[in-house]
């Protein structure tokens, strides 16, 4: 990891933790003005302490794996131009509320990519320490999981991850998120109806696919497979 800046532009307005608008990102990229020197070893140790929450965030936020270096890299750079703001003992709420805009500018940069090369993307690195079908479990499993969160709002998915994933309580994510605990109650069953739903479609859906593959072309043309087997169009509409 690159060495952090440890200089904050001077005269800070105040804002609140994870209200930063999206100029102090751009800010943070840019080269550091002339400020008063900031509080370096304060700077290291939210570094040290929030590194794995805050990578993992930020992939559970949607930034992609390829991407995520250089996204925690960004959260960083913007705390540490930011420290002096940043209340003892609210350092997680900030830097979360720091990754949810990152997390967001990147997801659009990501659409756009894929807009202009197409769906198609390299493959990421696997373990090939794993079996293969331990690989290929997982590799379901998480393209499953990724594919839903991808679909939901990010107040729903912020939340969602935090207490399924990171296991938060309802109130530590209240504080976290610095929202009333009622409001987090009511994303968290919103959240859990909607991965519910999607989890049913894509099982459908995949499982339409595994049918067509077996069925092969000849399984298409008739009103039933071998043995009298239901059309695999009869997937099709249960998933409609």
């Amino acid at each position: 990891m690159q060495a952090l800046p440890l200089r904050v532009a001077s005269a800070p307005e105040e804002v609140a933790p994870g209200d930063e608008p999206d100029e102090l990102l751009e800010e943070a990229e840019g080269p550091a003005r002339e400020a008063a020197p900031v509080d370096g070893a304060r700077v290291r140790r939210l570094v040290l302490d929030h590194n794995a929450f805050v990578w993992r965030s930020l992939v559970r936020l949607g930034v992609p794996r390829a991407d995520a270096e250089d996204a925690l890299q960004q959260v960083f750079m913007v705390a540490a131009r930011r420290i002096d703001d940043i209340q003892h003992g609210a350092e997680r709420s900030f830097l979360y509320g720091v990754c949810l805009r990152v997390a967001s500018r990147s997801r659009r940069t990501h659409a756009r990519r894929r807009e202009v090369m197409g769906e198609e993307a390299a493959p990421e690195r696997v373990d090939t320490s794993e079996r293969p079908d331990e690989l290929l479990d997982r590799a379901r499993a998480k393209a499953l999981l990724e594919e839903i969160l991808a679909g939901m709002p990010i107040e729903l998915r912020s939340v969602f991850t935090l207490f399924e994933l990171e296991q938060l309580t309802m109130s530590e994510i209240a504080e976290l998120l610095a929202i009333p605990q009622g409001t987090v109650a009511s994303r968290l069953r919103r959240a859990r109806e909607l991965f519910s739903e999607q989890r049913h479609r894509i099982e459908v859906r995949m499982k339409s696919q595994r049918a067509l593959k077996l069925a092969g072309p000849s399984g298409l043309a008739g009103p039933s497979g071998p043995g009298g087997a239901p059309r695999v169009s009869d997937a099709d509409r249960e998933e409609s």
